[in-house]
């Protein structure tokens, strides 16, 4: 499975297996040996309630790939950065077990919200490139960027 093309210029959409069963599911995110992987700093889960949104945010070293192994979630990134070749870009992504299982690579810098779609809670597990640390991150208020929400 090859990584989707994005109108932002690192944001990396990549397709993941899911394996099911009688039993169950076993669902991928991100291997060791992926491209992608750059170093383990945390990972954390956001469960976020129908119809919520949350953002702006963005990291100005942290890299993020994010997948939704629960519900469905709209992301809305935009790119602000001012040496990008895609600066001023805006990404829409909406992925979910159901429709469009995928791990999503965000670059530092790049400006995120996302919405919890569809009628049930969704979960977004967050694989970060280093742990926490507030003094590296940004945040802004819902109206900052003038985008489609629904």
């Amino acid at each position: 499975m090859g990584a989707i093309e994005t109108q932002i210029d690192g944001l990396i959409v990549t397709p993941l297996k899911i394996i099911k069963d009688e039993r169950g599911a076993v669902m991928h995110m991100l291997r060791a040996d992926s491209p992608l992987f750059k170093q383990f700093g945390e990972i954390y889960f956001s469960v976020v309630n129908p119809g919520v949104t949350k953002g702006w945010k963005r990291h100005k070293v942290m890299e993020q790939n994010f997948a939704v192994p629960m519900g469905n979630m709209k992301f809305i990134f935009v790119d602000k950065r001012e040496n990008s070749p895609t600066k001023e870009a805006i990404q829409e992504i909406t992925i979910g077990p159901e429709n469009n299982y995928a791990l999503i690579h965000v670059p530092a810098m790049i400006w995120y919200s996302f919405t919890a779609t569809g009628t049930d809670t969704a979960m977004i597990a967050n694989l970060a490139s280093i742990p926490h640390d507030p003094s590296e991150s940004e945040t802004a208020p819902l109206e900052k960027f003038h985008t489609p929400r629904k």
